[in-house]
Formats: C-alpha cells, sequence, structure tokens
C-alpha cells in the first residue's frame, strides 16, 4: 500500500489506512507500506504536516523490486503515488487508487486555480486504475461527473468499542458546540465560530488558521490537537457535533462523534448526506444555525445506533473485493 500520507500527521486519510491495515492482518494478510518515511522530504505548500518526498522514482522502483507483493493499492496522488503509478504501469501490473481528499477544493480555496484544471491531473493519474476507491454515493456520482474512470464504493467504519457513550455523562447547563478537525480554509469553521449559538463552542484540532481564529473568537474554546485515546472524553463533553465543511469527502469524525451519542450539525452537502442519510442521528440545513438547533432535539441513543452500523471489518472486505482481481504476482 503507498500513501503520501503518513505519520506523524493525524487525518481522516492516515487513520483510514491504519484502521484499514490493522483489519487486513487481523484477517491473515501482510501489508507492506511505502510511505514517505523512507525518502527525502520537503513540506507540501500550504500544508506542511504533509512531508513530499523529492525524487523518488528511483527509490520506489528499488522498493518495489525487492518486494514480493499480490497486489498494489495507491491511496494518494502525491510523488509516491505518482512513481508508483508509472512503475506499475511500466511493468504492466495492475493497480487500484483511492479518492480520499477533495484537492481540487482546497487548493482552488487556497489559490484561486480552477478545480477543472486540478481534475485533469487526476484523470491523468486515475485513469489505468482498475478501481478507484471512493467513500460514498455522493462521491463516485461527483467522480464521474469529471470523467475519473473506474470509481467503487468504499465506506469507512469506527471503532464503536471505543468510541463510546459514557454512562456518568452529566448533562450541561448549557450546551456544548464541539467541533474536531484540522484549522485550515477548506474545513469553513467560520461558519461554525460566527454562530450566535447560546452555550459553548469548543474547538480540537490544529493548522494554519489557529492563530487568526482565536483573537477573531476570543469566547471560543481552543484545546489544540489532541491524542486519539483523549477524544472519547472531549467527545461525551459535547451537547452537538458541529461539522461545517463543504468538501470533505467522507469525515471519519462524523462517525466517532456520533458512536459517543454526539448528534450531528451540518450542510446538506456530499459527506453528512451520505454518512447520516435518514437514520435522523443528524440534522442538515442550508442554515446551519438550525441544524444545530434540530440536532439538539435528537436523542444521544439515535446517534450511537446509526454509528454500529458502520464497520472496518465490513469496510476491510470491501476493500479486498476491490483488490483480489488485481494480484500482481
Amino acid at each position: 500500500m503507498v500513501s503520501d500520507a503518513w505519520h506523524p500527521q493525524i487525518n481522516g486519510v492516515v487513520n483510514t489506512i491504519l484502521r484499514t491495515t490493522e483489519c487486513l492482518e487481523a484477517l491473515g494478510h501482510q501489508v507492506i507500506m511505502l510511505t514517505p518515511d523512507k525518502f527525502m522530504t520537503v513540506p507540501c505548500p500550504t500544508y506542511p504536516e504533509i512531508r513530499l518526498s523529492i525524487f523518488p522514482k528511483k527509490g520506489v522502483k528499488n522498493f518495489l523490486d525487492n518486494e514480493y507483493f499480490d497486489a498494489i493499492h495507491i491511496a494518494t496522488e502525491g510523488p509516491l503515488g505518482i512513481a508508483t503509478r508509472n512503475y506499475a504501469m511500466k511493468k504492466k501490473l495492475k493497480f487500484t487508487t483511492a479518492f480520499h481528499t477533495k484537492f481540487p477544493d482546497y487548493i482552488k480555496a487556497r489559490t484561486g486555480l480552477p478545480v477543472s484544471i486540478s481534475y485533469a491531473f487526476l484523470r491523468w493519474f486515475h485513469k489505468y486504475s482498475d478501481a478507484v476507491l471512493a467513500p460514498t454515493a455522493s462521491i463516485i456520482k461527483e467522480l464521474k461527473h469529471y470523467r475519473i474512470a473506474n470509481p467503487v464504493y468504499w465506506p469507512r467504519g469506527v471503532e464503536t468499542e471505543f468510541f463510546i457513550p459514557f454512562s456518568d455523562r452529566k448533562h450541561n447547563k448549557e450546551p456544548v458546540y464541539l467541533y474536531v478537525g484540522r484549522i485550515a480554509v477548506e474545513k469553513n469553521i467560520e461558519a461554525f465560530l460566527s454562530l450566535e449559538l447560546e452555550g459553548r463552542k469548543i474547538v480540537v484540532g490544529n493548522g494554519p488558521l489557529l492563530s487568526k481564529l482565536k483573537s477573531a473568537y476570543p469566547d471560543a474554546i481552543f484545546l489544540g490537537e489532541k491524542s486519539k485515546g483523549e477524544l472519547p472524553e472531549i467527545y461525551n463533553l459535547a451537547d452537538v457535533f458541529v461539522f461545517p465543511s463543504r468538501t470533505d469527502t467522507f469525515g471519519l469524525v462524523l462517525l466517532e462523534a456520533m458512536a459517543c451519542g454526539v448528534p450531528v450539525a451540518a450542510y446538506p452537502v456530499s459527506a453528512p448526506i451520505d454518512v447520516i442519510g435518514d437514520s435522523r442521528a443528524g440534522f442538515l440545513s442550508e442554515d446551519l444555525s438550525d441544524a444545530v438547533k434540530g440536532a439538539l432535539k435528537i436523542p444521544r441513543e439515535v446517534a450511537r445506533t446509526h454509528a454500529k452500523s458502520y464497520s472496518w471489518k465490513q469496510a476491510t472486505r470491501l476493500f479486498l473485493q476491490h483488490n483480489s482481481d488485481t494480484k500482481t504476482n
């Protein structure tokens, strides 16, 4: 498995790869990772937490020439992904790819570059993939719209034995609204922070907008980046999980929050529509304030029950299914 996103990053791509790898190994498979820690790297412009490998072609070739593998999965479209794609095509090996992130939208938000240019690159990158693994039906539809071939469904899961509602949770005197994720322009966090709501707003995460938003919204509580082990307690503090992003492809934090019994407030866009569906575990509205007020009325057990319908084991079985026809040796 090849990924340009890797430790020490904390994001949905890395978490998905880690959970999938754990499930694959539990099923008896060996997973060989090709990641930036094996190469010289430089920070990604506008996203320095991502380390981009420098001229990895030779290193990728040497690595793959000396490994035995039955399938190749390329998780990201960065330098390692490109080098592996080109290696596989030269060797006439089958491979699958994944669409984790709407980088065209991210790049447009930061630079103004039209999404059509970025999607032209993505069409080139994924063109010869046997299957482009996508997390939701909406993303599959979007990929088809941009003429990206062979998209297939690969959902996500949540560790419902780890992310749990606390039985001794105390009722808040005033509502607590929570955001967990990267503090960056593409996450649209100001749409949440600017809401006039009775209660407290808590923000968990790090990113380039952190200092600016802390200054602009002094009444909000910014906890910074937290470890996985700290998150269940933080989720259990909240009455509503607010997800203001319009660009996420899935949003693992949605499942983590709901697994802890926290209803979701979000816009009616691809990730929340697909993840929440008609479960009534969240409230979606173009008026985010209305969504928050609606989510406050949702019983916590409804959110927990819906989260339990997502399984990493089930997702990994689909991953295996999509890769079963791409054996290379």
